[in-house]
């Protein structure tokens, strides 16, 4: 193979957008950029979970590569985590920690894909994870979500069901959903376990942002489903709810039969992430339950202010999560086109180019998570003034 020659895996690959538009904006830090553009947030972690990373620095224990699946202490509270969102009872034997959540969301997907297995996601979807279903040699399927500009993203049942074939090995799905925070009813996950227990199919969950749901809703983890038990994966990580971005820690829960094959795929790619940062996880994790309302109220206070400065465009209302969705085409415009001219007006968003099929191109993200409920209220001006 010449130095020219991309491998085939890398042949359906997508940039995301978000690592150019972040650059674009670190470039000139005078401007007074709003920051709408990556999953990041200005809301401080847990101080007792800092403290606790400063401590593990002078921690012999904390600097070493072992358990290889991860620290026993956190694996425990991961275990209890899950077992209380979905009365499944795991233990520490079910869990497995990961550098990231994306990291084992791969694990996962090396550990259970086959090459040329169908794999439904959500239409749209963060484009990372479409690009690790490529890359472990799947082919997703996209389900769209029905668009109701003003309204709330919901999912297209009927296109669910008629997505499944003979080659459909499992379903890859996220609630609150990322970029549109889109969140799945429980009747979506009765037709979800109706569909993987009828074909027998496997259920890979990125539940990152499970609990960041908003107006009163209920968390519902679908391993507690009928039959879910032994055919869900769920995926979580300390960035999103623990705001713990940089320690870069996540988790796989998983029924019993699956962890050797997980296991072994872990040890081959990074293994567990850094001694220093996984029981700062598990204090904040532990604590969650205590520290989330108030963080989950901002994000609430964050989302509603950002719908106001988008009031009357075609935006879809986030049931959950970190980000909303603006359709560009109403104005003649792509997203990346109406990115580009926000960028001269000091607002830093991403185009949805590559994150779906239904609804990809002619979208643009703001993520409400990285701005202050005042700053977010200057989109508007911002906004109008870029459009044509």
């Amino acid at each position: 193979m010449g130095t020219g020659t991309r491998p085939a895996r890398l042949r359906h690959i997508q940039g995301i957008g978000v690592d150019r538009m972040g650059s674009l904006a670190d470039a000139h830090p005078e401007r007074d950029f709003l920051r709408l553009e990556n999953l990041d947030t200005d809301i401080p972690p847990d101080p007792q979970a800092v403290a606790r990373t400063q401590a593990s620095a002078e921690r012999d224990a904390d600097n070493s590569y072992l358990p290889f699946v991860g620290q026993t202490r956190l694996r425990e509270v991961v275990a209890t985590h899950a077992a209380r969102l979905s009365g499944v009872p795991y233990t520490a034997d079910n869990v497995i920690i990961s550098a990231g959540g994306l990291s084992g969301l791969l694990n996962v997907l090396l550990a259970l894909i086959e090459v040329g297995d169908e794999v439904i996601v959500t239409d749209p979807t963060y484009a990372g994870l479409i690009n690790r279903v490529h890359l472990v040699g799947g082919i997703p399927r996209f389900v769209p979500f029905i668009f109701q500009p003003g309204g709330e993203w919901t999912l297209d049942q009927d296109a669910l069901r008629a997505s499944i074939t003979p080659r459909t090995r499992a379903l890859l799905l996220m609630s609150p959903a990322m970029p549109s925070g889109a969140v799945l009813t429980q009747s979506d996950w009765d037709v979800v376990a109706e569909l993987c227990t009828a074909r027998d199919l496997l259920l890979i969950v990125d539940s990152a942002m499970e609990r960041l749901v908003f107006d009163g809703r209920a968390v519902l983890a679908p391993a507690g489903w009928p039959g879910m038990a032994g055919r869900t994966i769920s995926v979580g990580s300390a960035a999103k709810e623990l705001r713990l971005i940089g320690w870069r820690v996540g988790w796989i829960v998983a029924p019993g039969a699956l962890i050797p094959d997980l296991v072994a795929v872990s040890l081959a790619n990074v293994v567990v992430p850094v001694g220093l940062a996984q029981d700062a996880a598990r204090v904040a994790l532990e604590r969650s339950w205590e520290t989330l309302p108030a963080y989950v109220a901002e994000l609430q206070q964050r989302r509603d202010a950002t719908l106001q400065a988008l009031q009357g465009l075609p935006v879809g209302r986030p049931g959950g999560g970190w980000s909303l969705l603006l359709r560009t085409s109403d104005f003649g415009l792509t997203g990346e086109a109406l990115s580009q001219r926000l960028l001269d007006a000091n607002v830093c968003a991403t185009a949805m180019t590559g994150w779906g099929q239904t609804h990809g191109a002619q979208y643009l993200r703001f993520v409400f998570a990285n701005e202050p409920v005042g700053r977010l209220s200057l989109l508007r001006e911002r906004l109008m003034a870029a459009l044509p």
